[in-house]
């Protein structure tokens, strides 16, 4: 019989600040820990709820609850969520609502890399675009053809992607091996292939607000 872990507490002096938590998706994980180290914000801790659970976004809402009051209860003072809504249709606004914590804007980390008037012209530019990231790059053989059951139902892919046009591959890092990647990953799909180059988009300019506001709230209190 499985027990549900407690939720540990931390005590802390009261002149002594926990650092800023950023609960994420775990497919953002490598990005945010560059962003963080490239910028030594030593103040920002990151977090991550398994990428996986994509594949079930109704429980991303109480997961992340979860994830904010264990973080209440280990002292965290300030909470940052980097989801986008990621096919909740909006139960991951109203948790952070009703948790009162702050979430990256956007719908999905497509549009938050490319930035949100980008990416609504390339879907002005063409509606039938199939979007990689780093990380979709990286796992797409798992992620898209293991997950989706291609490998086992390949008849699959013409229902699945036969309204796509072209692969439109969101680069954050200048990386050879993931534009083969991407680029092997459209001729499997069939569809044509883009690379842009976006590099850490609003992910960044997030992080940075984030990081900002730790330093103003630590020297008003000073």
């Amino acid at each position: 019989m499985q027990t549900k872990p407690r939720e540990a507490s931390v005590e802390r002096p009261e002149d002594v600040r926990a650092p800023t938590l950023l609960i994420a998706c775990g497919a953002l994980a490598r990005e945010m820990i560059a962003v963080n180290q490239a910028n030594g914000w030593s103040q920002l801790k990151v977090t991550c709820l398994p990428a996986i659970l994509h594949n079930r976004p109704d429980q991303i809402p109480e997961r992340l609850r979860q994830r904010i009051r264990t973080a209440r209860a280990q002292g965290y003072d300030k909470i940052y969520v980097v989801y986008a809504d990621c096919g909740t249709g909006g139960l991951l606004d109203k948790v952070c609502t009703e948790e009162g914590v702050e979430r990256i804007p956007g719908p999905h980390c497509y549009s938050f890399y490319a930035g949100g008037d980008a990416f609504d012209g390339l879907m002005e530019e063409e509606l039938g675009s199939f979007f990689l990231t780093d990380y979709l790059a990286r796992h797409f053989e798992r992620l898209i053809i293991k997950d989706m059951g291609l490998d086992r139902h390949p008849d699959l892919l013409g229902m699945m992607f036969g309204h796509y046009k072209r692969v439109v591959y969101l680069a954050q890092t200048d990386d050879p091996t993931l534009d083969a990647k991407a680029r092997a990953a459209a001729e499997r799909l069939g569809l044509a292939y883009e690379r842009r180059f976006t590099g850490y988009g609003e992910l960044a300019d997030f992080m940075a607000q984030a990081a900002e506001h730790d330093r103003d709230e630590t020297s008003a209190e000073r």
